[in-house]
Protein backbone atom coordinates (compact mmCIF):
# COMPACT_ATOMS: atom_id res chain seq x y z
CA UNK A 1 0.00 0.00 0.00
CA UNK A 2 0.80 3.43 -1.10
CA UNK A 3 2.61 5.62 2.43
CA UNK A 4 2.09 9.62 2.75
CA UNK A 5 4.81 11.80 2.66
CA UNK A 6 4.83 10.97 6.37
CA UNK A 7 5.11 7.29 5.85
CA UNK A 8 1.76 6.61 7.11
CA UNK A 9 -0.86 3.76 4.95
CA UNK A 10 -2.80 5.91 2.58
CA UNK A 11 -6.42 4.88 2.37
CA UNK A 12 -8.77 5.96 -0.69
CA UNK A 13 -11.22 7.75 1.02
CA UNK A 14 -14.07 7.45 -1.20
CA UNK A 15 -16.13 4.45 -3.73
CA UNK A 16 -14.48 6.54 -6.60
CA UNK A 17 -11.12 5.06 -5.67
CA UNK A 18 -11.94 2.03 -3.72
CA UNK A 19 -10.95 -0.62 -6.73
CA UNK A 20 -7.63 1.60 -7.90
CA UNK A 21 -4.05 0.78 -6.71
CA UNK A 22 -3.23 4.14 -5.27
CA UNK A 23 0.13 3.81 -7.27
CA UNK A 24 -0.12 2.11 -10.88
CA UNK A 25 -3.19 3.41 -11.14
CA UNK A 26 -4.51 -0.22 -12.43
CA UNK A 27 -7.42 -2.17 -10.35
CA UNK A 28 -6.44 -3.62 -7.45
CA UNK A 29 -6.82 -7.78 -7.81
CA UNK A 30 -7.96 -7.88 -4.25
CA UNK A 31 -10.98 -6.15 -4.70
CA UNK A 32 -14.20 -6.57 -7.05
CA UNK A 33 -16.70 -3.56 -8.91
CA UNK A 34 -15.07 -3.96 -12.47
CA UNK A 35 -17.97 -1.42 -13.04
CA UNK A 36 -16.32 1.83 -11.37
CA UNK A 37 -13.49 0.99 -13.50
CA UNK A 38 -14.47 3.99 -16.51
CA UNK A 39 -14.79 6.41 -13.49
CA UNK A 40 -10.64 5.69 -11.83
CA UNK A 41 -8.93 4.14 -14.58
CA UNK A 42 -6.05 6.34 -15.38
CA UNK A 43 -6.84 7.76 -18.95
CA UNK A 44 -3.66 6.14 -20.74
CA UNK A 45 -4.40 8.05 -23.86
CA UNK A 46 -4.19 11.62 -22.32
CA UNK A 47 -0.74 10.20 -20.53
CA UNK A 48 0.70 8.62 -23.70
CA UNK A 49 0.11 12.35 -25.46
CA UNK A 50 1.39 14.29 -22.71
CA UNK A 51 4.68 12.10 -22.15
CA UNK A 52 5.38 12.29 -26.29
CA UNK A 53 4.98 16.22 -25.97
CA UNK A 54 7.20 16.14 -23.55
CA UNK A 55 9.91 13.74 -24.81
CA UNK A 56 9.83 16.31 -28.21
CA UNK A 57 10.46 19.16 -25.79
CA UNK A 58 13.60 17.54 -24.74
CA UNK A 59 15.46 18.56 -27.15
CA UNK A 60 15.51 21.94 -26.93
CA UNK A 61 14.39 22.06 -23.02
CA UNK A 62 18.18 22.59 -22.28
CA UNK A 63 18.52 25.73 -24.28
CA UNK A 64 15.31 27.35 -24.00
CA UNK A 65 15.27 26.90 -20.30
CA UNK A 66 19.00 27.34 -19.14
CA UNK A 67 19.85 29.95 -16.29
CA UNK A 68 22.63 31.38 -18.34
CA UNK A 69 19.41 32.47 -20.80
CA UNK A 70 18.33 36.15 -19.58
CA UNK A 71 14.73 36.00 -20.63
CA UNK A 72 14.35 32.11 -18.78
CA UNK A 73 16.27 34.28 -16.03
CA UNK A 74 14.16 37.03 -16.19
CA UNK A 75 10.76 35.05 -16.02
CA UNK A 76 12.29 32.76 -13.15
CA UNK A 77 12.66 35.25 -10.69
CA UNK A 78 10.07 37.60 -11.35
CA UNK A 79 7.89 34.12 -10.86
CA UNK A 80 9.79 34.13 -7.38
CA UNK A 81 9.06 37.57 -6.46
CA UNK A 82 5.46 36.91 -6.75
CA UNK A 83 4.94 33.19 -5.24
CA UNK A 84 6.79 34.61 -2.32
CA UNK A 85 4.63 37.55 -1.94
CA UNK A 86 1.39 35.95 -2.53
CA UNK A 87 2.49 33.00 -0.02
CA UNK A 88 3.51 36.29 2.67
CA UNK A 89 0.00 37.92 2.49
CA UNK A 90 -1.87 35.04 1.93
CA UNK A 91 0.15 33.70 5.46
CA UNK A 92 0.77 30.57 4.03
CA UNK A 93 4.60 31.56 5.40
CA UNK A 94 6.81 30.64 7.11
CA UNK A 95 7.13 27.29 4.89
CA UNK A 96 9.64 25.57 7.76
CA UNK A 97 6.43 22.74 8.86
CA UNK A 98 4.39 23.24 6.22
CA UNK A 99 4.13 19.38 4.28
CA UNK A 100 4.39 20.78 0.00
CA UNK A 101 3.25 18.36 -2.34
CA UNK A 102 4.69 19.69 -6.20
CA UNK A 103 2.47 17.91 -8.93
CA UNK A 104 4.37 17.58 -11.97
CA UNK A 105 7.32 18.54 -10.29
CA UNK A 106 9.42 17.58 -13.23
CA UNK A 107 13.53 17.38 -12.41
CA UNK A 108 12.50 19.18 -9.24
CA UNK A 109 13.47 22.73 -9.70
CA UNK A 110 9.93 23.77 -7.74
CA UNK A 111 10.97 21.23 -4.58
CA UNK A 112 14.71 22.79 -4.19
CA UNK A 113 13.03 26.41 -4.53
CA UNK A 114 10.61 25.15 -1.40
CA UNK A 115 13.68 23.85 0.31
CA UNK A 116 15.63 27.75 -0.46
CA UNK A 117 12.48 29.43 1.22
CA UNK A 118 12.92 27.50 4.14
CA UNK A 119 10.89 24.30 3.89
CA UNK A 120 12.30 20.95 5.05
CA UNK A 121 12.95 18.75 2.23
CA UNK A 122 11.51 15.95 4.91
CA UNK A 123 8.24 17.66 4.33
CA UNK A 124 8.68 17.81 0.84
CA UNK A 125 6.82 15.39 -1.73
CA UNK A 126 6.67 15.75 -5.71
CA UNK A 127 5.14 13.73 -8.65
CA UNK A 128 5.54 13.64 -12.30
CA UNK A 129 4.26 11.32 -15.25
CA UNK A 130 7.80 10.45 -16.75
CA UNK A 131 9.73 8.15 -14.81
CA UNK A 132 13.15 10.09 -16.41
CA UNK A 133 12.29 13.10 -14.89
CA UNK A 134 11.60 11.61 -11.68
CA UNK A 135 15.18 9.95 -11.76
CA UNK A 136 17.12 13.24 -12.40
CA UNK A 137 14.90 15.01 -9.26
CA UNK A 138 16.33 12.28 -7.06
CA UNK A 139 19.67 12.94 -8.58
CA UNK A 140 19.50 16.61 -7.51
CA UNK A 141 17.21 17.04 -4.43
CA UNK A 142 17.49 15.83 -0.96
CA UNK A 143 17.14 12.05 -0.14
CA UNK A 144 14.50 12.79 2.24
CA UNK A 145 12.62 14.08 -0.20
CA UNK A 146 9.25 11.89 -1.56
CA UNK A 147 9.56 11.68 -4.83
CA UNK A 148 6.88 9.45 -6.99
CA UNK A 149 6.44 8.66 -10.47
CA UNK A 150 2.74 8.75 -11.15
CA UNK A 151 -0.06 9.97 -12.80
CA UNK A 152 -1.88 13.31 -10.94
CA UNK A 153 -5.04 11.76 -11.63
CA UNK A 154 -4.61 9.17 -8.71
CA UNK A 155 -2.12 11.18 -6.05
CA UNK A 156 -0.41 8.13 -4.24
CA UNK A 157 -0.86 10.05 -0.79
CA UNK A 158 -3.61 10.10 2.21
CA UNK A 159 -6.25 12.61 1.98
CA UNK A 160 -5.76 15.60 4.09
CA UNK A 161 -1.65 15.01 3.96
CA UNK A 162 -0.35 18.80 2.55
CA UNK A 163 -0.71 22.38 3.71
CA UNK A 164 0.26 23.23 0.73
CA UNK A 165 -0.47 21.86 -3.07
CA UNK A 166 1.58 23.72 -6.02
CA UNK A 167 1.00 23.61 -9.81
CA UNK A 168 2.75 24.85 -12.27
CA UNK A 169 1.44 24.82 -16.15
CA UNK A 170 0.23 21.34 -15.30
CA UNK A 171 -3.55 22.18 -16.46
CA UNK A 172 -2.54 24.27 -19.46
CA UNK A 173 -0.70 21.04 -20.39
CA UNK A 174 -3.94 18.56 -20.35
CA UNK A 175 -6.29 19.01 -23.05
CA UNK A 176 -8.82 16.36 -21.66
CA UNK A 177 -11.21 17.92 -19.63
CA UNK A 178 -12.08 15.22 -17.90
CA UNK A 179 -8.70 14.24 -16.61
CA UNK A 180 -8.21 17.73 -15.59
CA UNK A 181 -11.54 17.58 -13.23
CA UNK A 182 -9.69 14.45 -12.04
CA UNK A 183 -6.82 15.84 -10.85
CA UNK A 184 -8.33 19.41 -9.80
CA UNK A 185 -10.28 16.83 -7.35
CA UNK A 186 -7.25 14.77 -6.68
CA UNK A 187 -5.47 17.77 -5.37
CA UNK A 188 -8.49 18.65 -3.13
CA UNK A 189 -8.34 15.27 -2.06
CA UNK A 190 -4.94 15.55 -0.35
CA UNK A 191 -4.86 18.93 1.06
CA UNK A 192 -5.57 19.46 4.49
CA UNK A 193 -8.07 21.59 6.16
CA UNK A 194 -7.36 24.98 6.11
CA UNK A 195 -4.31 24.42 3.18
CA UNK A 196 -3.87 25.88 -0.34
CA UNK A 197 -3.03 25.49 -3.59
CA UNK A 198 -0.72 27.34 -5.18
CA UNK A 199 -1.70 27.98 -9.09
CA UNK A 200 0.64 29.26 -11.85
CA UNK A 201 -0.20 28.82 -15.50
CA UNK A 202 -1.37 30.39 -18.68
CA UNK A 203 -4.56 32.04 -19.32
CA UNK A 204 -3.26 32.96 -22.65
CA UNK A 205 -2.64 30.60 -25.05
CA UNK A 206 0.72 29.88 -27.17
CA UNK A 207 -0.12 30.77 -30.61
CA UNK A 208 2.23 28.39 -32.40
CA UNK A 209 1.82 25.23 -29.58
CA UNK A 210 -1.16 23.12 -30.30
CA UNK A 211 -0.12 21.00 -27.04
CA UNK A 212 -1.23 23.76 -24.64
CA UNK A 213 -4.71 25.47 -24.35
CA UNK A 214 -5.39 28.71 -22.07
CA UNK A 215 -6.63 28.16 -18.65
CA UNK A 216 -8.85 31.24 -17.78
CA UNK A 217 -11.23 32.37 -14.94
CA UNK A 218 -14.18 30.47 -16.11
CA UNK A 219 -12.20 27.59 -16.61
CA UNK A 220 -10.60 27.42 -12.94
CA UNK A 221 -13.82 27.74 -11.52
CA UNK A 222 -15.18 24.72 -13.05
CA UNK A 223 -12.32 23.01 -11.72
CA UNK A 224 -12.74 24.18 -7.83
CA UNK A 225 -16.18 25.28 -7.37
CA UNK A 226 -16.91 26.47 -3.99
CA UNK A 227 -13.48 27.17 -3.58
CA UNK A 228 -12.14 31.39 -2.78
CA UNK A 229 -9.40 32.15 -5.25
CA UNK A 230 -6.84 34.50 -5.85
CA UNK A 231 -5.61 35.56 -9.22
CA UNK A 232 -3.16 38.03 -10.71
CA UNK A 233 -1.49 38.28 -13.89
CA UNK A 234 2.16 37.71 -14.29
CA UNK A 235 4.76 36.93 -16.67
CA UNK A 236 5.27 39.14 -19.78
CA UNK A 237 4.78 36.60 -22.90
CA UNK A 238 7.91 34.59 -23.62
CA UNK A 239 8.38 35.48 -26.72
CA UNK A 240 8.97 39.29 -25.70
CA UNK A 241 10.82 38.48 -22.69
CA UNK A 242 13.61 36.24 -24.83
CA UNK A 243 13.73 39.38 -27.36
CA UNK A 244 14.07 41.85 -24.59
CA UNK A 245 15.59 40.88 -21.54
CA UNK A 246 19.53 40.59 -22.90
CA UNK A 247 19.30 44.16 -23.76
CA UNK A 248 17.36 45.66 -21.37
CA UNK A 249 15.79 44.33 -17.90
CA UNK A 250 14.15 47.29 -16.72
CA UNK A 251 12.07 47.28 -20.52
CA UNK A 252 11.21 43.59 -19.44
CA UNK A 253 10.04 44.76 -15.87
CA UNK A 254 7.73 47.86 -17.20
CA UNK A 255 6.13 45.38 -19.87
CA UNK A 256 5.25 43.11 -16.74
CA UNK A 257 3.84 45.59 -14.82
CA UNK A 258 2.11 47.18 -17.36
CA UNK A 259 -0.52 43.17 -17.44
CA UNK A 260 -1.38 43.70 -21.18
CA UNK A 261 1.04 42.01 -22.60
CA UNK A 262 0.64 39.26 -19.54
CA UNK A 263 0.36 35.74 -20.09
CA UNK A 264 0.20 33.60 -17.12
CA UNK A 265 -2.03 33.75 -13.81
CA UNK A 266 -0.46 33.25 -10.55
CA UNK A 267 -2.38 32.82 -7.36
CA UNK A 268 -3.88 31.35 -4.49
CA UNK A 269 -6.67 29.05 -3.96
CA UNK A 270 -8.67 28.25 -0.70
CA UNK A 271 -11.52 25.17 -0.58
CA UNK A 272 -14.54 26.14 1.21
CA UNK A 273 -13.74 29.72 1.33
CA UNK A 274 -17.02 32.11 1.56
CA UNK A 275 -18.50 31.70 -1.91
CA UNK A 276 -20.06 35.49 -2.68
CA UNK A 277 -22.24 36.46 -5.66
CA UNK A 278 -19.56 37.95 -8.43
CA UNK A 279 -19.90 41.29 -9.32
CA UNK A 280 -21.00 40.78 -12.77
CA UNK A 281 -25.03 39.77 -13.31
CA UNK A 282 -25.38 35.86 -13.81
CA UNK A 283 -26.13 34.82 -16.93
CA UNK A 284 -29.64 33.99 -17.60
CA UNK A 285 -28.81 30.09 -18.48
CA UNK A 286 -27.30 29.56 -15.25
CA UNK A 287 -29.10 28.16 -11.96
CA UNK A 288 -28.86 31.31 -9.50
CA UNK A 289 -28.11 28.20 -6.95
CA UNK A 290 -25.27 27.10 -9.23
CA UNK A 291 -22.10 26.89 -6.78
CA UNK A 292 -19.70 29.65 -7.90
CA UNK A 293 -16.15 29.91 -6.91
CA UNK A 294 -15.24 33.64 -5.24
CA UNK A 295 -12.87 34.91 -7.59
CA UNK A 296 -10.72 38.23 -7.21
CA UNK A 297 -8.64 39.06 -10.29
CA UNK A 298 -5.41 41.41 -8.23
CA UNK A 299 -4.40 43.98 -10.24
CA UNK A 300 -2.05 45.40 -7.75
CA UNK A 301 0.93 43.81 -6.23
CA UNK A 302 0.75 41.15 -3.36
Amino acid sequence: MAADVSGKPAHPPSDSYRFLDPIRGVPDSNHSGVHHLSRTVVNEQEARRIKDVYAKRAASRRERYSFLDPGFLFMCQEREVRLLALMAKSKCSPLTEKRILEVGCGSGPGIREFIKWGARPENLAGIDLLPERVAEARRLCPKTVTLETGNAESLPFASSSFDLVSQSTVFSSILDGEVRRRVADEMLRVLKPGGCILWYDFFVKPPRNPDVLAMGKKQIRRLFPVCDITLRRTTLAPPLTRAFAPYSWLLCCCLERLRLLDTHYIGLIRPGGEVTAPTAKPRPSMPAHAPRSQIRAKDTAF
